[in-house]
């Protein structure tokens, strides 16, 4: 009976104080995302993510003709996803050869959205009707600006067709579930700035200006979406930009900066030979706190990170590794500081660029603290100052090592390890040094150590529609005119995007950030960006070790208490 009764403390204990040291490293916060991320949930849970985004790629979902439904991604990994406490994010693109017409557009595209006809409505409609309630945001189209002779082209027709797709989208989806938020489709920028014209987006927001229903259907779209890659000062002066845009023409709409990231050329898993911009592994690392930062302070109400992991169909479809995990599920550098990134950023509330020369310096706001990102923008040491609201500070690198540090006269002194720099742009370096967050309680008590509280999801401005069939037009009336936006003079131009494609999903085993160990020293930090980062891989196992120990010891006092005396 003894024996049975320690076993049986034994199953009820371990579980318990395991599933508190899992628990303690699970918050996930919605400011911050990676796309397909039910390749590796596991990972993603790790990483703290709040949402994704699955590809509904239309030539492979309804390949057989309109009755089938053969989607990449199952309702068992959608209902994951959801069940992990990520929001899923639906992009619907591409035409299969039945539904195209000689244009190469889907047919009946300019017919009314009710008209059996309209290929591209149907298929909207069974989308959002299929995963209403599970997944109620749809992009609509990925990057229509790129030109036809471009790798990465998906649009055929011109700006006025786009407008017609993007409006048979929104009315379609807002008829069928009145709950859905439609996206915009995202642009390049560099498409449109080397062919010497206005900007896409641009074009289509005056052609959306120019129908005098638009402003009834909240311009035919809730939500602005970018991606921007490999330079932390561009994601900020384009963000910027295509908020201007909107701004200008009298729209006030959240952007999602949906995709961003710098893959590397030397990883050794994936070398690239032929590159574009010279990226290393520890300088994708040192991006990621930065772009989150930049993008955070240009205003992007999201921010994810194209993608989870690398997938066997990757290097025919991307000329360089993405992932945050390689093939075999293995960390790359990037995985761990964006992890750290998004729990010392997390719950932010306000972001802004304070300093942008040989020092990038950001502050975002939290509900209790302030947190200084700051790093080097050049090949040398540098140093930074802020402002002390307090006595005392965590610094804390971005592969989470942290420490203690004391103001003097009213200022926090950071010394700042110098940026690789292998890719110049300009006079600065494109991706910066070792980057540090400097923590301060906002009522100048001590630091803060744990996690920022989450903030709440600002409401998203949407119009639930409900269209009647119209004529399809006989001729399209020409955008009204406006001044062409000027864009920021930007150095060196990134690759345009690529599509990503949808695969198998591959199980990675989760590891935990554990809690800041903060040293009590203030001797300045020696980590280049060059050494071997301190990874947090192995943290879920200390812990499990440290439940078994203690679970042990637990039942070793029973025993002795239980066990008859002589």
């Amino acid at each position: 009976m003894r024996q049975l009764y320690l076993f049986f403390l034994a199953l009820v204990a371990l579980p318990a104080l395991v599933s508190r040291a899992e628990t303690a490293v699970a918050q996930t916060d919605w400011q911050f995302g990676v796309i397909e991320a039910y390749d590796a949930p596991q990972a993603a849970a790790s990483l703290g993510v709040g949402w994704t985004r699955i590809k509904f790629q239309w030539a492979d979902v309804q390949a057989a003709g309109p009755e089938s439904w053969t989607p990449k991604v199952s309702d068992a990994q959608i209902e994951a996803e959801l069940a992990a406490g990520r929001m899923v994010v639906g992009l619907l693109i591409g035409i299969p050869d039945w539904a195209r017409d000689p244009n190469r557009l889907p047919q009946g595209l300019w017919l009314p959205p009710n008209d059996p006809g309209n290929t591209w409505a149907e298929f909207v409609r069974t989308a959002v009707a299929r995963y209403a309630g599970r997944i109620d945001h749809w992009i609509i189209w990925n990057e229509p600006d790129i030109d036809i002779d471009a790798i990465a082209h998906t649009w055929d027709g011109n700006v006025d067709d786009f407008y017609q797709l993007q409006r048979t989208a929104y009315l379609v989806a807002k008829e069928t579930n009145p709950d859905a938020i439609i996206h915009l489709a995202a642009f390049t920028y560099w498409a449109d700035v080397y062919a010497g014209r206005e900007q896409y987006m641009a074009r289509l927001l005056d052609r959306i200006l120019a129908d005098p229903a638009a402003y009834r259907h909240n311009h035919y779209f809730d939500v602005a979406t970018a991606h921007l890659y490999f330079q932390p000062n561009q994601i900020y002066d384009l963000v910027t930009l295509f908020r201007d845009i909107m701004a200008q023409r009298g729209l006030d709409k959240p952007l999602w900066l949906v995709e961003t990231n710098a893959p590397p050329h030397d990883d050794p898993s994936w070398r690239v030979p032929n590159w574009t911009l010279s990226v290393t592994v520890n300088e994708q690392a040192a991006f990621m706190p930065q772009a989150v930062a930049a993008a955070l302070a240009a205003g992007a109400q999201r921010i994810g990170v194209y993608k989870l992991i690398d997938t066997p169909d990757d290097r025919a479809a991307n000329p360089e590794p993405f992932g945050l995990l390689r093939l075999d599920g293995s960390r790359r550098p990037a995985f761990i500081t964006y992890q750290v990134a998004i729990r010392m950023l997390g719950g932010a509330t306000e972001a802004t660029r304070e300093r942008w020369n040989e020092v990038g310096q950001i502050r975002v706001t939290q509900a209790d603290r302030t947190t200084t990102v700051l790093f080097a923008r050049l090949p040398l040491p540098q140093r930074a100052q802020v402002t002390a609201v307090a006595s005392e500070a965590l610094l804390i690198d971005m592969w989470g090592s942290a420490r203690r540090i004391t103001a003097v006269d009213g200022v926090f002194t950071v010394e700042l390890q110098p940026a690789l720099c292998t890719q110049p742009i300009g006079d600065y370096c494109m991706i910066g040094g070792t980057t540090y967050y400097l923590v301060q309680a906002r009522d100048g008590s001590a630091p803060p150590v744990d996690p920022p509280p989450p903030a709440s999801p600002p409401a998203i401005v949407t119009a639930t529609v409900a269209p009647t069939a119209t004529a399809a037009p006989t001729a399209t009336p020409p955008p009204t005119s406006t001044a062409t936006t000027t864009p920021p003079v930007l150095a060196a131009a990134p690759p345009t995007g690529v599509a990503p494609m949808a695969v198998a999903p591959t199980g990675v085993a989760p590891t935990g950030l554990a809690p800041m160990a903060v040293a009590p020293t203030a001797t300045p930090p020696t980590a280049a960006l060059t050494r071997a980062p301190q990874t947090v891989a192995g943290q879920t196992g200390l812990l499990l070790l440290g439940a078994g120990v203690l679970s042990a010891l637990v039942l070793g006092l029973l025993w002795r208490r239980m066990a008859p005396r002589p």
